[in-house]
């Protein structure tokens, strides 16, 4: 590691290129850097890299406590939050996605800041999946150290939601298990924005 090119606090650089742990403190002042979050929490910048173990406004789950979920309540909304590009009213597929079978992929709503559209459409997405029962689990996920999933639960929570869970290592933990996929196709949006 080169430190000239670190751009996070000098304590961290040090700490990253000497392989040294930060204390918890040390590692708090890092991770609150002001150009990661906003002013209310959600990550904005670096949305791939290492995420918590947890999320105080879900149940966290790794892929076997998934799997369970699953068996026991098999109506359990699988909310896949990857971002994709939006341009000129139609998302832009770049590679074929792959997800956990039956999710919803509801692109782009777990960025830190989200514009109206897209605040809207993940607004009447939850509404929907609610609508008949207000106790069906949604589960967020994305891929493995992505914060957008974070940010969604998040961001669901601070509407009220609950019966909420996070399953950090995303499609790619599904994966790893040798489970299987589909290919993920994005629940359209209609942009009136």
């Amino acid at each position: 590691m080169n430190i000239k090119s670190c751009t996070l606090h000098s304590i961290l650089c040090l700490s990253m290129a000497l392989s040294l742990p930060l204390s918890a403190a040390q590692s708090e002042t890092a991770g609150n850097d002001a150009t990661l979050f906003s002013a209310d929490g959600y990550r904005i910048a670096r949305y791939r890299s290492p995420t918590p173990a947890a999320i105080d406004q879900a149940r966290t789950l790794d892929t076997a406590a998934l799997q369970l979920l699953l068996q026991q309540r098999p109506d359990t909304a699988l909310l896949n939050v990857q971002a994709l590009q939006w341009r000129t009213g139609v998302f832009i597929e770049q590679e074929v996605r792959l997800q956990i079978p039956g999710s919803y992929w509801l692109p782009n709503v777990g960025k830190g800041v989200l514009e109206s559209r897209w605040e809207d459409y993940f607004r009447v997405q939850l509404a929907t999946l609610r609508d008949k029962d207000n106790t069906r689990p949604l589960v967020f996920y994305c891929r493995a150290d992505c914060w957008m999933s974070w940010n969604a639960t998040k961001r669901a929570a601070s509407w009220g939601y609950t019966r909420l869970y996070w399953y950090p290592e995303g499609s790619d933990g599904w994966q790893d298990a040798q489970l299987p996929v589909e290919p993920a196709v994005p629940v359209p949006l209609t942009d009136a924005h």
